[in-house]
């Protein structure tokens, strides 16, 4: 079976927990006790995570910029956990330099090396040719937030290229409907946009909103709040790069209430950076609400993770259930696995539901 060949754009914490998971779980094979741990699903059609190879990849970053990916996944400013140990991937591509444009804040500069971006100052790549040449079927896009100019490029060298576009981040692609037209004229898949974590703030918000609309409580406020010390927080210091990740985590959970709130009573984005936390996000949510007889009720909830392995876990699908788009030769907006993975999908369902309709997807249905 052929493998399934993807890009990276942004050789950042998201793309190391997803290369080191696609080695982990190819080197346990698909008969190990738990070569399912983790997974959402083990497999996908005939696919396992295994079956991904990464064959490019593009970053702006000096400290990775020219070296081999399995070298650049673990360069600072990245602080994920590592999933595999030792040398591993030997002869993946070397990572290719990316265009600039508005993919990192200038504000970084004002924070150690150890801790920001450096610009690389190469030349940058012909994305679409350097697509082409490798044989990459799909690009994931891991650009920061707020990269709304640098996306849109992307987006665009994907069409160029022939490769379906997975978009990791709360710039509008799948959503907008001239991109999404766009794509299914040239029949190419997409999922997006901005991807929920297995086990993260927003997952957990949307869950909690769903059961008190089920069970009749009346929401009146709620907050989210998140802290981290990873480059995405530091980077999140930006006010001016938060818009779309604001609205796209307020209308995820939104969009499971019968009554939105008004913009008054409901708060949902990130808190501040905190260096020494690294990868590890911590969630703080409130929910004041009323019960029978107007009764009040109040929830507040406390959740840390790992960031990056908690994207991946999603992101491995995501890859996967594209994959077997290609194979159907089905372009366009892929809306089951948009639902189900995504915070902004163009068409927003009930969690429950999107699990559904990704295994009807997934089965052809």
């Amino acid at each position: 079976m052929a493998k399934i060949k993807i890009a990276v754009i942004g050789v950042g914490n998201c793309a190391s927990s997803l290369i080191q998971g696609i080695e982990y779980y190819k080197a346990l094979g698909p008969k190990h006790p738990e070569a399912g741990l983790g997974l959402m699903n083990r497999k996908i059609g005939p696919y396992g995570p295994g079956d991904i190879e990464v064959v490019a990849a593009f970053d702006i970053d000096k400290r990775k910029v020219g070296k081999p990916l399995s070298e650049a996944i673990f360069a600072a400013p990245n602080c994920t956990k590592r999933i595999v140990n030792g040398n591993f991937n030997l002869n993946g591509p070397a990572v290719q330099m990316g265009r600039l444009m508005d993919g990192f804040s200038d504000h970084l500069s004002d924070y150690p090396e150890t801790r920001r971006f450096i610009p690389a100052g190469r030349k940058p790549a012909n994305i679409s040719g350097a697509l082409k040449k490798s044989g990459a079927r799909i690009l994931v896009n891991y650009l920061p937030v707020g990269s709304e100019q640098a996306t849109r490029f992307y987006a665009e060298e994907a069409l160029k290229a022939g490769a379906g576009f997975i978009n990791c981040m709360p710039v509008f692609i799948a959503s907008d409907a001239d991109w999404a037209k766009r794509f299914e004229e040239k029949k190419l898949p997409i999922i997006g946009d901005d991807i929920k974590s297995q086990i993260g703030a927003t997952i957990v918000h949307r869950a909690l909103t769903k059961l008190f609309e089920d069970r009749g409580v009346k929401i009146d406020k709620t907050y989210q709040l998140n802290v981290g010390g990873n480059t995405d927080f530091l980077n999140m210091l930006n006010g001016s790069r938060l818009k779309s990740k604001k609205i796209s985590k307020t209308q995820s959970v939104q969009s499971q209430m019968i009554s939105p709130l008004t913009p008054e009573d409901i708060h949902i984005g990130p808190s501040d950076y905190i260096p020494w936390l690294h990868d590890n996000k911590v969630c703080f949510i409130r929910m004041e609400a009323r019960i029978f007889g107007n009764i009040p009720v109040n929830l507040e909830l406390r959740l840390s993770v790992e960031d990056s392995p908690n994207s991946a876990g999603v992101v491995i699908d995501a890859i996967r259930c594209m994959q077997l788009a290609l194979d159907r030769q089905t372009g366009g907006i892929l809306s089951a696995p948009s639902a189900y993975f995504m915070k902004h999908p163009p068409r927003q369902f009930p969690d429950t539901l999107a699990k559904n309709m990704v295994r009807d997807f997934i089965l052809g249905k």
